[in-house]
């Protein structure tokens, strides 16, 4: 089991959950977070941390964002398991689902 982040932080990316994560496995794609599902240990310390939501226990990802968990896993499918993102930093790349959505109006 993991934690999941869904769409409200496409085109946000505020980076809360990263300062606190303790295990470091919230990595940086180009308009999304990813939770690494091997390296996350299921704290949950990221969820409250998220000002717009985005984040979810795998079991409680609303339906409309369901295949935000298939995102979020196929994500790492290239990258493997780096040990930690701080040292890896924006990976430049999305799951195409994401790189594939119209630019987010958080405003809306």
């Amino acid at each position: 089991m993991t934690y999941v982040i869904a769409q409200p932080c496409v085109d946000v990316k505020d980076k809360a959950c990263i300062d606190e994560c303790p295990v470091d496995c919230i990595y940086e794609g180009e308009r999304s977070l990813y939770i690494h599902p091997d390296e996350c240990v299921d704290c949950g310390a990221c969820e409250p941390a998220c000002p717009v939501e985005a984040i979810y226990y795998e079991d409680d990802v609303p339906e409309e964002w369901s295949e935000y968990y298939t995102a979020n896993v196929d994500f790492f499918d290239e990258l493997g398991s780096p040990g930690g993102a701080a040292k890896l930093g924006n990976t430049g790349t999305d799951h195409p689902m994401i790189a594939a959505l119209p630019p987010q109006n958080q405003d809306d």
